[in-house]
C-alpha cells in the first residue's frame, strides 16, 4: 500500500468521526494513521496533561516579562530562536499562559509546520501564546518525554495535525482534536533508543552549523582586509564632545554623533582604494510599491516584504502575501525586480541586500529599494559591501525612527564605498561566494543528518 492523496474518494457510514468535512477523510491521512494503528498505541490527550495556568499580570512580574511567540520556534530543529520581553502594561493579549521546565509547547495555529519546543529550566515560568497547547505532566511512567517531544515532530504526528486541523490561510487545531492525535508507544527502551538517535543528529547539525557559522563570519573580516580597513574598537559612550562645524547641516540627536559612527566613517575613508558615492555606481534606483490589504489574495504573484528578504535570499517561495494575476499584469512593467539587481531594505529591519538571481514573478513591496549596479561594477560586490557589518553600522546611523526605523533613499544613494579595480571587485566577490556557498552546504548536511535519522526513527516506531 502506498499513500494517495486523491481528490475523488469515498467513506463509509461506519468511518465517520462525527465530521463531515472532506479534508478530514482524504486518503493520505489514512495511509499513516493505519500504519500507527498496527502498533500499540494511546492518544495524546491519554498520555499527557494539557496545562491551562495563566499568569496575574498584576504581580507575577515586576516591569518586564519574557515573551515566547508562535514565529520565533525553529520549525527545523524546536528551538526557541528568540525571546522578547514587553512592558506588562502592553503585553499582546495573547500572552497569558505560563510555561515551566519540560513543558512541550505545540502551535495549535498551522500546526503541521511543526512549531513545537521543548521547554528546558532556563525558561520555566515565562509566557507564552495562546496560541500554543501546554503539554505538562505525563499520566504514564512508561513514556519517555522526550520520546514524545521528537515524535510530536516526525511526519506521522505532523500529518494528522493538519488532518484535524480546521481554516482556511491559517487552520488551526483544537485542543480537542489535538488530544486525539495517536501516539505509537514502543518498550522504553525502545523510546530511550530514539531518543539518543534523535539527540545525536541534533548535536550533529549544530557541530555543522557552527562550522557553517565561524565561515560565514569570516567573510565581514576577509572583505576588510581586502580593502585595507581596519574596523575600530566601537562602543557607546555617554559622554562625547562634537564641534559645532560638525553638525551644520546636520541632525541635532545626539545618537547621530557617537563615536563609533564617525570612526566608522574615518575607517572607510582610510581605505587603500578610492572612494565614491553609491549612486555614481548605479544605472537606477527603484522604489517598491504599496498595494493595501485589500488587495492581497490566497493564491497569485508573490508580494516580496521586508520580511521576506535578507543577505542571503528573497524568500519568494514562503511569502505570506500575493497579489492577483491581472494587478501583476497592471505592476510588473514599473515594479518586477530584473535579475541582476540589488533588493534593499530600508524601512523595518534596515540594511539587508539581496541579489535577484532568478527571473521570477514578483513584486516588492515600498519598504525594498531596487538598485541597479551599472555593469563597469561587480554587483556582487557592491551587494557584499551593503550587507556587511560596517554597512549595518552606517544604515544604523543614517535610519530615523523611534519604532520603525526608515532610511530615506537620498542618505542610501550616498553612502561612500572602496571602489577597488574590477579585478578585485571580482576576486573578493568570486571569494565571498564560494564562503557562502560551503557555509550553506554545511547547514544542508546537518539537516540532512536529521532527516536521515527521523527516517531511521521511524522505521524504529512501525517495527520495520
Amino acid at each position: 500500500m502506498t499513500a494517495n492523496n486523491n481528490k475523488c474518494f469515498a467513506v463509509l457510514e461506519n468511518e465517520l468521526e462525527g465530521r463531515i468535512d472532506p479534508h478530514f477523510y482524504s486518503p493520505i491521512f489514512n495511509y499513516y494513521t493505519n500504519k500507527l494503528k498496527r502498533v500499540n498505541y494511546k492518544n495524546l490527550g491519554d498520555i499527557i496533561d494539557f496545562s491551562n495556568e495563566i499568569w496575574n499580570q498584576k504581580d507575577y512580574f515586576d516591569k518586564e516579562f519574557p515573551y515566547i511567540e508562535i514565529s520565533k520556534i525553529d520549525i527545523n530543529t524546536g528551538e526557541i530562536k528568540d525571546i522578547i520581553y514587553y512592558d506588562k502594561e502592553k503585553a499582546p493579549s495573547r500572552a497569558k499562559m505560563i510555561v515551566r521546565d519540560k513543558d512541550i509547547i505545540v502551535s495549535t495555529t498551522r500546526p503541521s509546520r511543526g512549531a513545537i519546543a521543548f521547554i528546558n529550566k532556563s525558561k520555566d515560568g515565562f509566557i507564552a501564546s495562546t496560541g500554543f497547547a501546554i503539554l505538562r505532566d505525563l499520566k504514564n511512567k512508561a513514556i519517555n518525554k522526550d520520546y514524545l517531544f521528537y515524535f510530536l515532530r516526525t511526519k506521522f504526528s505532523l500529518n494528522q495535525m493538519e488532518q484535524r486541523s480546521s481554516g482556511g490561510n491559517y487552520p488551526a487545531i483544537t485542543t480537542e482534536e489535538l488530544k486525539k492525535i495517536i501516539i505509537p508507544i514502543p518498550p522504553l527502551k525502545i523510546q530511550n533508543q530514539i531518543v539518543e538517535i534523535m539527540q545525536k543528529a541534533y548535536k550533529d547539525k549544530e557541530a555543522k552549523e557552527k562550522q557553517a557559522d565561524e565561515l560565514f563570519n569570516s567573510i565581514d573580516d576577509y572583505v576588510l582586509g581586502e580593502l585595507g580597513i581596519k574596523m575600530p574598537e566601537l562602543e557607546d559612550k555617554k559622554c562625547f564632545s562634537v564641534d559645532s562645524e560638525d553638525i551644520k547641516n546636520q541632525r541635532i540627536a545626539p545618537d547621530y554623533y557617537q563615536p563609533r559612527f564617525t570612526k566608522t566613517e574615518k575607517a572607510i575613508k582610510n581605505a587603500k582604494y578610492k572612494i565614491a558615492k553609491l549612486k555614481d555606481v548605479l544605472e537606477y534606483v527603484k522604489k517598491g510599491i504599496e498595494v493595501g490589504s485589500k488587495a492581497y489574495t490566497d493564491e497569485g504573484i508573490p508580494f516580496v516584504r521586508v520580511a521576506d528578504i535578507d543577505d542571503l535570499k528573497i524568500d519568494i517561495q514562503n511569502t505570506d502575501k500575493k497579489i492577483a494575476f491581472d494587478l501583476y499584469q497592471e505592476l510588473k512593467n514599473a515594479y518586477k525586480p530584473k535579475t541582476g539587481e540589488l533588493l534593499y531594505s530600508k524601512d523595518g529591519s534596515i540594511g539587508f541586500c539581496a541579489i535577484v538571481e532568478e527571473n521570477d514573478d514578483f513584486i516588492t513591496s515600498g519598504g525594498i529599494l531596487r538598485l541597479k549596479i551599472n555593469d563597469k561594477f561587480n554587483s556582487y560586490y557592491i551587494k557584499t559591501l551593503l550587507s556587511s557589518k560596517l554597512f549595518k553600522i552606517i544604515a544604523g546611523q543614517k535610519s530615523i525612527g523611534a519604532i520603525i526605523k526608515h532610511l530615506l533613499p537620498e542618505e542610501i544613494l550616498n553612502f561612500q564605498i572602496p571602489l577597488p579595480p574590477f579585478a578585485i571587485q571580482n576576486k573578493i566577490a568570486s571569494e565571498v561566494k564560494k564562503r557562502i556557498e560551503k557555509s550553506e552546504k554545511l547547514k544542508l548536511e546537518g539537516q540532512k543528518l536529521v532527516e536521515e535519522a527521523k527516517s531511521e526513527v521511524e522505521k524504529i516506531i512501525l517495527g520495520k
